[in-house]
């Protein structure tokens, strides 16, 4: 697995990519109280593949949190994309590291050839409210556009308004009439216009002559 640079972010809720039981992804925040927002760098970001063992916690509360809000139908979800379609170069997984164990993370894959879709996006129970999916959003957003996307696209389910928030305040479009009933709609769809990476400064030439000319 790959470190990366850490982003911070303002304090936010966790959220998700889901819909019906069949689009369900991390249903929302458990019973514990608020905690103090995310410290600068607190923790560590890190690229990983699904089939890690460091990212099992990850998927397994994230199944065991959908489950519970969409019934066991939404097992499925977890299965449904290849692993593949969640690594480099058109997709990417990442774990938010606290003391070596993942406590919060995130994924996209490609939804069209200018479109990262995000997914598995979820935050351990005992760490919400500290601004940690807020964080992964970003890192997830950034990457994405290194990747070459333009767009984000994303559902989240009807019965995750705390999803929902995180969204609208991380200023994402939503695609659907946000003065409906959300269990009315069905997933809630949302998109995000992303700006081009900044090309990367070359160093200098060998020899320590000037910097090469961009292409």
């Amino acid at each position: 697995m790959k470190a990366v640079n850490t982003v911070n972010t303002t304090d936010a809720v966790n959220a998700g990519s889901a819909g019906s039981a069949r689009h369900a992804e991390d249903p929302g925040p458990g019973a514990d109280g608020a905690l103090p927002p995310a410290e600068a760098g607190e923790g560590t970001v890190v690229r990983a593949e699904v089939t890690d063992p460091l990212a099992g916690p990850l998927l397994r509360g994230l199944e065991r949190e959908y489950v519970a809000r969409y019934g066991s139908g939404a097992r499925a979800e977890m299965t449904r994309y290849p692993a593949g379609e969640f690594s480099p170069p058109h997709g990417l997984l990442l774990l938010l590291l606290a003391g070596g164990e993942p406590v919060a993370g995130g994924a996209y894959r490609r939804h069209d050839a200018r479109t990262a879709e995000l997914k598995r996006v979820w935050c351990h129970p005992a760490h919400r409210r500290r601004g940690l999916a807020r964080r992964v959003l970003a890192e997830l957003e950034s990457a994405a556009a290194r990747a070459g996307y333009r767009r984000i696209h994303l559902t989240t389910g009807p019965r995750q308004p705390e999803a929902r928030a995180l969204y609208l305040a991380a200023g994402y479009t939503p695609l659907f009439d946000t003065s409906a009933a959300p269990e009315t709609l069905g997933p809630l769809p949302f998109e995000k216009l992303l700006a081009p990476a900044p090309a990367a400064t070359p160093g200098p030439a060998a020899g320590g002559g000037a910097p090469g000319e961009l292409p």
